[in-house]
């Protein structure tokens, strides 16, 4: 007695169904009530299709007429049309200093526009040594800057936050283009 694994659910096939009775729906999806495991299969192999119980823990179970090598092949089909639709979002991280020089903060903007505008979510933190942490204000105000440097394409999702020796904060893309 073999039960088959789609979508992860076990099916029960034809003879395997065992109940008295049964609630049977049809290969168009019709209701055709509720008659012994038996009938069902006989009225199964009359149109040359199989019986697949659907629902075990009904009361009574339900049971479609359908064929089942075809319901299979749909499934895995949607199954893999689902994972190619599927996009993965990263989290980019920038990291700065506070005494982070013009031309340099540019190119560290640039780049976080290239990552926003690929779809993903961006993390800009700045690092303190010694002395810079006493001047965590100035960390906070390249961080704003930052920020409204990349504001036509991304919003703000956090503001910038002190966690130990780093400030952070985060942007993500703006949707509706």
């Amino acid at each position: 007695m073999e039960v088959l694994t789609i979508a992860k659910l076990d099916h029960q096939l034809n003879e395997e169904i065992r109940d008295k009775e049964i609630r049977l729906i049809g290969a168009d999806g019709a209701q055709l009530g509720i008659m012994s495991a038996a009938q069902a299969n006989a009225l199964a192999e009359e149109q040359g299709m199989d019986l697949v119980k659907i629902s075990p823990n009904a009361v009574p179970p339900v049971c479609k007429i359908m064929d089942y090598s075809k319901f299979c092949y749909d499934q895995k089909k949607r199954e893999k049309d689902a994972k190619k639709n599927q996009r993965v979002v990263e989290i980019k991280e920038i990291r700065m200093s506070p005494s982070i020089d013009t031309n340099d903060f540019n190119t560290k903007v640039k780049a976080a526009q290239k990552f926003l505008a690929d779809g993903n979510r961006v993390k800009v933190s700045v690092r303190f040594r010694g002395r810079e942490m006493a001047h965590t204000n100035l960390g906070e105000k390249l961080l704003m800057d930052f920020a409204n440097d990349c504001a036509e394409i991304a919003n703000m999702e956090k503001n910038p936050k002190l966690e130990g020796r780093f400030m952070a904060m985060f942007l993500t893309p703006k949707t509706g283009k």
